[in-house]
């Protein structure tokens, strides 16, 4: 079966029938239900009574809002699809929605959420569906907007279904530069159907307090990173890598070659910073005079 986010940008695939089709499944709803579940327990809020401010990005028809308001929080909810909303509305779920990209930033206030989640939502943001679309820049603006509406150490679980390694390093990379500490959490890591990846992210740098869990295992209960390394495709993350020190590079005497101007300028593109294309003038040393 062909993944949703390959065959259509998010607004056009969860048209009105795909959207009532998807609400209307008993196999999605219970899916749903268990990965907010789970979400909701990896974000580790207080068990005092509080009700908490949560974000649901990617809410659809709100499945997942429902569990937080299960649980006595309040919600906002966020998606692409206007189909899913109006569901949602129909509904009448509880959290209040709103009809956005994600991946132009959350317009949010700074410091205003206690919590984020996210099921099935963000690796839509490494597609590029229009031609102004580029993953890099996107990814930047939805975790930069993300830790800025988030209150000092919150967290932020999103479930996701990354297409390869490549896709979960960037995802994850562009998290830790935007400020994030934390890391992936592997659930079921042996076991093709029902492995789950969730990306749990706390705002401010990494402490004792802000260690990543651990995965559940198929009995059920947590396993170690042992058991989750065996091979790389069910490597588990860790946050040492963003921490490490820096390697002094060595200064060439002859000046910054064009070599160097161009690994540089790879850098800044990885970064989702707009780059001049490369050209036969690239690092091409100017006269000293017209």
């Amino acid at each position: 079966m062909s993944r949703p986010e390959l065959l259509a940008p998010p607004e056009i695939f969860y048209n009105d029938d795909e959207a009532r089709k998807y609400t209307s499944s008993s196999r999605i709803i219970d899916i749903q239900t268990q990965l907010s579940e789970r979400a909701l327990e990896l974000l580790a809020l207080p068990d005092d009574g509080v009700p908490r401010l949560l974000l649901d990005i990617g809410c659809g028809s709100g499945l997942s809002g429902e569990t937080l308001t299960e649980h006595g929080h309040q919600w906002l909810g966020l998606d692409i699809s206007e189909s899913m909303l109006d569901i949602a509305l129909e509904r009448e779920v509880e959290g209040d929605l709103m009809l956005a990209d994600m991946g132009q930033g959350l317009g949010l206030r700074p410091g205003i959420l206690d919590g984020a989640i996210s099921i099935s939502a963000v690796q839509w943001l490494c597609n590029a569906d229009k031609s102004c679309h580029e993953p890099r820049i996107r990814l930047k603006a939805f975790f930069s907007s993300l830790y800025r509406c988030l209150g000092r150490g919150a967290r932020a679980v999103l479930q996701v279904y990354p297409e390869n390694i490549a896709q979960r390093e960037l995802i994850l990379g562009f998290a830790m530069r935007a400020g994030f500490s934390g890391g992936i959490v592997v659930d079921y890591p042996h076991s093709s159907k029902r492995r789950k990846e969730y990306l749990v992210l706390t705002c401010g740098p990494p402490s004792l307090s802000t260690t990543t869990p651990e995965g559940k295992g198929e009995d059920g209960e947590s396993c170690s990173d042992e058991d989750s390394n065996e091979d790389e495709e069910n490597q588990t993350v860790c946050i040492s890598d963003r921490c490490r020190p820096r390697k002094k590079q060595k200064v060439n005497k002859r000046g910054k070659g064009r070599d160097w101007v161009l690994k540089k300028k790879e850098q800044m593109r990885r970064k989702g910073n707009a780059v001049p294309p490369d050209s036969k003038y690239t690092a091409r040393k100017r006269k000293d005079r017209f």
